[in-house]
């Protein structure tokens, strides 16, 4: 196959998603870059492996040296104390977006998150236009990673693909990700999508399977020039509780919205605040 793609840089590369991701694009990318701060070893002739940790900005301008597009896959992927999410996963993405600008990259994709709109109930349909409301400080977090991504399309003219990333696994193995999930092969279509669409300047959209049961409006993918194929329904009756009717009130981030959920890493962060001798 002949690379149809430049230079693509994927952070975040060891990770459940950036591995498909990869593994997808080896054979469509001129040349693969790889960050991560795990190791990584290099498996085809086109990938080049970096390990570098994204609090480093000088060290991401380096590593995105010549790059044509950037997949920004990388940060705490849950729920976590509110000080370790901005760290690493605002901090991070403003890191990725500022080398992006210095390094004239092309296009961005950023891995946002369905969990920006985890307060709306499961009876609402909610277009990416729609008010945030976020289930937790990891959505706050990705709240806060799409305003910059907008900022930096609006005042530096990058542009940036902000995908809204559902429940992403092989199969949906609970109730929630009959709405929720993503599956593989759709979460590369989106991201393939994301990358290779024309004229974007900023775009905000679901990336969840065509699940019958979703709670998100998918126009704005299907505009990037992808139409998720696979339906969480059809796993629907090997699944726990499938057949149980929710409460349209409830909200669509399920668990993660509970108080409980939030309250122990608001715990944490004062336990290390204070530690054993009191306040620091």
């Amino acid at each position: 196959m002949t690379p149809s793609l430049g230079t693509v840089v994927v952070t975040g590369a060891a990770g459940r998603i950036g591995t498909i991701v990869r593994a997808a694009l080896r054979d469509e990318a001129r040349h693969l870059v790889l960050i991560d701060r795990d190791h990584l070893d290099v498996q085809s002739p086109a990938e080049r492996v970096i390990r570098l940790d994204l609090a480093n900005l000088e060290a991401v301008v380096s590593a995105f040296d010549g790059a044509d597009v950037v997949v920004h896959l990388a940060g705490v992927p849950d729920e976590a104390p509110l000080a370790d999410l901005l760290d690493a996963n605002v901090l991070g993405t403003y890191h990725v977006l500022e080398a992006a600008r210095r390094q004239q990259v092309d296009r961005v994709v950023i891995a946002s998150s369905n969990r920006v709109t985890g307060f709306y109930p499961v009876d609402t349909i909610v277009d990416p236009d729609d008010p945030v409301r976020p289930d937790g400080f990891y959505g706050v977090s990705k709240v806060a990673i799409e305003a910059l991504a907008r900022l930096y399309a609006d005042k530096f003219a990058l542009s940036v693909v902000c995908l809204r990333i559902g429940s992403f696994e092989d199969r949906p193995d609970e109730a929630r990700y009959l709405a929720t999930w993503l599956s593989p092969r759709d979460c590369v279509g989106f991201i393939r999508a994301a990358i290779t669409a024309p004229t974007v300047s900023f775009v905000t959209a679901y990336a969840v399977s065509a699940n019958t049961r979703r709670f998100w409006d998918l126009d704005a993918g299907i505009r990037l020039g992808y139409t998720p194929v696979d339906n969480a329904e059809e796993y629907a009756a090997g699944v726990a509780g499938a057949e149980v009717r929710t409460d349209p009130h409830s909200p669509q981030g399920g668990g993660y919205a509970n108080a409980d959920y939030t309250l122990r890493h608001i715990h944490e962060h004062q336990r290390a605040r204070t530690g054993p001798s009191g306040p620091r």
